[in-house]
């Protein structure tokens, strides 16, 4: 069942209707230039994607669109649904059908329906974490919506690779010990830290982006995050399907990883013919600045050659 946005919140990117759901997005760049759609990860709005990626994208020439997932900021949210991963878990175990509100396949419908309700046939498609999972799904379910796939610190869902270690799985389950916004927020940032790339954490700016995204919706999106998580859990794993796609493939991850470890992006280009991998030495599950330069040169090279 949808639940209704408060009407306390005014939208400050346009909403658009796909799929019966509403999502927010936003643009940047000329339109009439190649467009490159960034889907977020788990729990992640879209104020998440930083100045110093987007911006040198619409420098190189390409009409930048991202928007928030299905169940976080100011797209429309759920109610019901399962929002623990491990009874998930343990429904698919046992055959049964988990209780869950969506899948990464209806994500990944609404990332090509978004497109489709802004009149593009076809877009580079690039995400993040989950964001990967949806753009690997989408490229499978729309080869046609899709012109290059950039994979970002993801996976291919298989078992056997890119697991949480321990202490990021921890990290990722854990509950803030109160309810107040201070304690919520530095619950995350600590957190955060676990699978940072260690070099580079940044409290201040995690803090304030923390903050941000409060803000944005007034409160927390804790419940949201375990549906996203649960649609992950309840999704099979994408192995088989990305061997048959015949599309330029950017493999992006980071050597620390601890969140989605290195196999994870291993495997997924082992999968996709042609594609091409960059490990990066020192970079955690973050898109931090003194990476970002790598990052952003590897993907224009990949959407310049396809």
């Amino acid at each position: 069942m949808l639940r209704e946005r408060s009407p306390r919140y005014s939208p400050k990117v346009p909403e658009i209707n796909v799929n019966d759901i509403e999502l927010f997005y936003e643009t940047a760049g000329d339109p009439r230039h190649p467009p490159l759609l960034l889907i977020a990860g788990l729990g992640v709005q879209l104020i998440d994607w930083p100045a110093c990626f987007v911006d040198p994208l619409v420098e190189h020439g390409l009409y930048v669109i991202s928007y928030d997932n299905r169940d976080i900021g100011l797209s429309t949210t759920f109610d019901g649904g399962q929002h623990d991963p491990f009874v998930v878990l343990d429904a698919m175990l046992s055959g049964e059908d988990p209780d869950v509100a969506y899948t990464l396949v209806e994500m990944a419908d609404d990332a090509a329906g978004l497109l489709d309700a802004l009149g593009i046939e076809s877009a580079h498609v690039a995400g993040v974490s989950m964001g990967g999972m949806i753009a690997q799904t989408a490229a499978i379910r729309h080869p046609e919506k899709v012109r290059s796939l950039i994979s970002i610190m993801s996976t291919t869902g298989a078992p056997d690779v890119g697991q949480p270690t321990a202490e990021a799985m921890e990290a990722l389950l854990s509950a803030a010990p109160g309810t107040e916004r201070s304690e919520i927020i530095a619950c995350n940032v600590q957190n955060a830290k676990v699978w940072a790339s260690p070099e580079h954490f940044d409290a201040v700016r995690l803090e304030q982006l923390f903050q941000d995204s409060w803000d944005r919706v007034g409160g927390p999106q804790a419940v949201n995050s375990g549906r996203q998580l649960c649609a992950i859990v309840a999704s099979t794993p994408r192995d088989e399907a990305l061997a048959s796609l015949d599309i330029a493939t950017l493999v992006v991850h980071g050597a620390e990883d601890t969140l989605v470890p290195e196999t994870g992006g291993r495997r997924t280009a082992e999968m996709i013919n042609g594609a091409v991998l960059l490990v990066i030495e020192g970079m955690g599950h973050d898109l931090v600045p003194a990476f970002v330069p790598e990052i952003v040169e590897a993907m224009t090279a990949v959407i310049d050659g396809a």
